[in-house]
């Protein structure tokens, strides 16, 4: 009888007594894994006549899909939007710490800033796999700058670009490169946006919809023109108005391309949307909700000030506002704990929110048949969760690469 050494010499894992969140339920079934992918039990047993080379009890544990944060400044100190020299030092130093987190991949996003910056950043930022170095990298988020003066936030007003008659080129001219850019957050309203939204896409760029005052029929366009998702739903947009929702009614349009689906991104940190907007929105469009923490440098760090990009950030509490004002500036707020405010403020099941930090953000990026799902065949990026959902030990292709310790536990 063939080993199970046929296919491959590698050790295959088998995670026993849990449950494991597959097809939009949690179910009692083992994981098997081999080389970093998820194996199919009865091809193992069936045709490679294989078994386990090593059981693991995960102690009835929840096994869930690592999450992917789509949307995060900094944290730990380090600020994405801030050029220097030893930059790779300090994106190395957040993929690290958000392992514990639960996030297995990420795409670090960069605030409004001057080209100078966009230039210097941009190339020492590369796309790469997760492992015990830290959590994987996506490519980059571009917030601006590119976004209306009205609905800045907490962008550097003097850094706001328009697009002019070269719109793509100005882009281009901006930023430096696309070559690690993965989504761009743009105003819609603005002239010439639909031809810029469209060669984006055309490159496999997500274009998102934020900071801006559009009306819903300018959204629309920007969708029909291949935008696929919204900046974080309800902050620095107009407000949702019965006669023209704005970018908010995006979320039940009928004007959406056949086939397509737009996504929002959350904030769901209890400071930057109300529990019942968050409901709202949920009950709408559950399955375009994507979780993001719109983390700033000083998520991990005591309150006091930090930085985000070109302005000075206070923290106070959970609350991050602009220095001197009252203008909210990203979140401290880690996955995790967004995750679990969510499952809280919804009511909603353990398998969505779950799926609302792994499987939508990867719907987003287009890389569920690798990331996002515990499908067989799929990357081996997993978390161990308690029912309380809190993270327990994070997997990336496989391996662990954090665990909380037993006195933690």
């Amino acid at each position: 009888m063939p080993s199970n050494k046929s296919v491959s010499d590698a050790p295959i894992v088998q995670f026993t007594n849990c449950r494991i969140l597959r097809s939009h339920q949690l179910q009692r079934e083992d994981l098997w894994v081999r080389e970093g992918k998820i194996l199919n039990p009865e091809k193992l047993f069936f045709e490679e006549k294989g078994s386990a080379d090593i059981q693991l009890d995960c102690k009835d544990s929840i096994i869930a899909p690592g999450f992917i944060d789509v949307q995060i400044n900094g944290g730990f100190g380090v600020d994405f939007s801030l050029a220097t020299d030893d930059f790779k030092s300090g994106i190395d130093l957040v993929s690290q710490k958000i392992l514990s987190h639960g996030v297995t991949s990420f795409c670090p996003t960069l605030v409004t800033s001057p080209p100078a910056v966009y230039h210097q950043v941009l190339p020492q930022i590369s796309i790469r796999n997760g492992g015990a170095h830290g959590a994987g990298i996506l490519g980059a988020h571009l917030e601006g700058p590119f976004i209306s003066k009205e609905k800045k936030g907490a962008h550097p007003e003097h850094c706001l670009r328009t697009f002019e008659a070269g719109a793509f080129q100005d882009l281009l001219a901006t930023y430096g490169s696309l070559d690690c850019v993965r989504i761009v957050t743009l105003a819609p309203e603005m002239k010439r946006s639909s031809e810029v939204i469209w060669e984006l896409t055309k490159r496999g760029i997500c274009v998102s919809l934020g900071h801006s005052v559009a009306n819903l029929s300018q959204a629309e366009d920007a969708v029909q023109h291949g935008a696929t998702f919204i900046t974080h739903l309800f902050n620095a947009m107009l407000p949702f108005h019965h006669r023209d929702p704005g970018i908010v009614g995006l979320l039940t349009s009928d004007k959406i391309p056949a086939g397509r689906r737009v996504f929002y991104g959350m904030i769901s940190d209890g400071i930057h949307t109300n529990p019942a907007a968050l409901r709202i929105a949920h009950r709408a469009h559950p399955k375009g909700l994507v979780l993001v923490t719109d983390a700033i440098a000083g998520m991990g760090l005591a309150p006091g000030r930090h930085t985000l990009g070109q302005q000075v950030v206070e923290i106070d509490g959970l609350n991050t506002y602009i220095a001197g004002t009252k203008t909210l500036s990203g979140s401290v707020a880690t996955m995790d704990t967004c995750v679990r405010h969510f499952q809280e403020a919804t009511g909603c099941s353990v398998e969505i929110a779950l799926e609302a930090a792994s499987l939508h953000p990867a719907q987003l990026l287009g890389i569920e048949h690798k990331k996002g799902t515990l499908n067989y065949d799929s990357d081996a990026d997993f978390l161990m969760l308690s029912d309380d959902l809190y993270v327990q030990a994070t997997y990336i292709a496989g391996e662990e690469v954090w665990r909380q310790d037993a006195l933690g536990m």
